[in-house]
């Protein structure tokens, strides 16, 4: 059994549920080093410095240091050298300043001060980052491969020295290691669907510009206009101001909204369990933990063909689920309406299919990985020593 160390200075959403989740599920012995999921820029500039005086602190020395990517590792191994230097570390990727989509609108949200322009700081704080780092696990393919896509042409971006043979460094030290989910919280007695009158649509994401709810929205207009029955819960993380789509959508969409807000957890997990389609509109999503969640609950999926969509769902559901642009979105959003023992019948399928991200079956594989990498750092040391 390990002594690790999880360094994660915005914990908050997907990256404390990983964190405890991966803890509580774990072998090794965990232990959290946090700070609380606000002033995420801060978080990235300043995080690494309280978060270094607290390792300091702490009464254990570990064996292995575990830090998410919001953690600007370069400054806090800096200051933390006396201990950390013989000390193996990973960094996790659960997203990245490099690819992350910016909003449309650059006068409002979390770009506004550099007018909807990407601060190349934070793309470099990610890039120093993975290269401090002895190990990097990235949360889905389509995370790695976008990222390693982009680098390129982000390290040209500077005048000279740009490290592009870095790039070849960086992707042998990096692989996939999927998100666990604690599916077991959202059990419920027999664990069988709830009918309603009217077919209910979820939205359980984040009420923010990246998963688009425009074009949610919109599909849920035209199978109104369409005839189709059913009712909409809006549940999800909302971070200040909501956008203004959600306060035109309940207008628009009236007594068909059945929840808005979010949701305390025997609430959310009876809406799981109760919707019958949840959608993703998504121009952004590393991984989908919330799409799982409800996919886990029996919800049947309508999702993008793209982003990490394709590698969580199994390939012999992608035509009934995976949607090419919004024309086929409203025509499988209306043959869901219409077909409701069919799509029953599947979401029955998908939940058993995505039952392996699970922490009771990923926790295992993670320590393995630890173990693994601790290993190597060990034999590659005692090597250096006897050269």
């Amino acid at each position: 059994m390990l002594s690790i160390h999880l360094v994660s200075p915005y914990h908050g959403g997907s990256h404390k549920s990983w964190a405890e989740g991966w803890r509580q599920s774990s072998r090794h012995r965990v232990t959290l080093h946090t700070l609380p999921d606000r002033f995420w820029k801060w978080r990235m500039h300043g995080g690494a410095i309280t978060l270094a005086r607290r390792f300091l602190a702490a009464d254990s020395q570990p064996e292995l240091i575990l830090a998410t990517d919001m953690l600007d590792l370069t400054t806090f191994l800096a200051l933390t050298r006396s201990q950390t230097a013989v000390i193996p570390t990973i960094l996790y990727m659960h997203e990245n300043q490099l690819t992350y989509p910016l909003p449309a609108d650059g006068r409002t949200g979390p770009m506004r001060r550099q007018l909807g322009e990407r601060d190349q700081h934070y793309a470099f704080i990610n890039f120093a980052s993975m290269l401090a780092a002895n190990h990097v696990f990235f949360n889905s393919h389509y995370h790695l491969e976008s990222f390693f896509t982009a680098l390129p042409n982000f390290l040209k971006h500077f005048p000279e020295y740009n490290e592009l043979n870095a790039i070849a460094t960086l992707k042998k030290k990096s692989q996939v290691l999927p998100v666990g989910v604690n599916f077991q919280r959202l059990a419920m007695g027999k664990h069988t669907k709830q009918q309603n009158e009217a077919p209910l649509i979820l939205w359980n994401q984040r009420w923010e510009y990246d998963k688009n709810p425009e074009a949610f929205f919109a599909a849920l207009y035209a199978a109104a206009q369409a005839g189709h029955a059913f009712e909409v819960a809006l549940c999800g993380q909302q971070y200040g101001k909501r956008p203004s789509i959600f306060d035109d959508a309940l207008r628009q969409l009236g007594r068909r909204v059945i929840h808005v807000g979010h949701a305390d957890l025997p609430t959310y997990r009876r809406l799981l369990w109760q919707a019958d389609i949840t959608l993703s509109t998504a121009h952004h999503e590393f991984f989908g933990i919330s799409l799982l969640e409800a996919i886990y609950c029996q919800t049947f999926p309508l999702l993008p063909q793209r982003l990490s969509y394709p590698e969580l769902i199994p390939a012999k559901f992608h035509e009934a689920c995976l949607y090419a642009d919004e024309a086929e979105l409203a025509q499988k959003l209306s043959w869901a309406l219409t077909h409701r023992a069919e799509i029953g019948e599947m979401a029955k399928g998908l939940a058993t299919a995505v039952a392996h991200y699970s922490w009771q079956q990923t926790a295992p594989l993670y320590d393995t990985q630890m173990n693994k990498i601790w290993q190597k750092y060990r034999a590659d040391t005692r090597a250096k020593a006897d050269d």
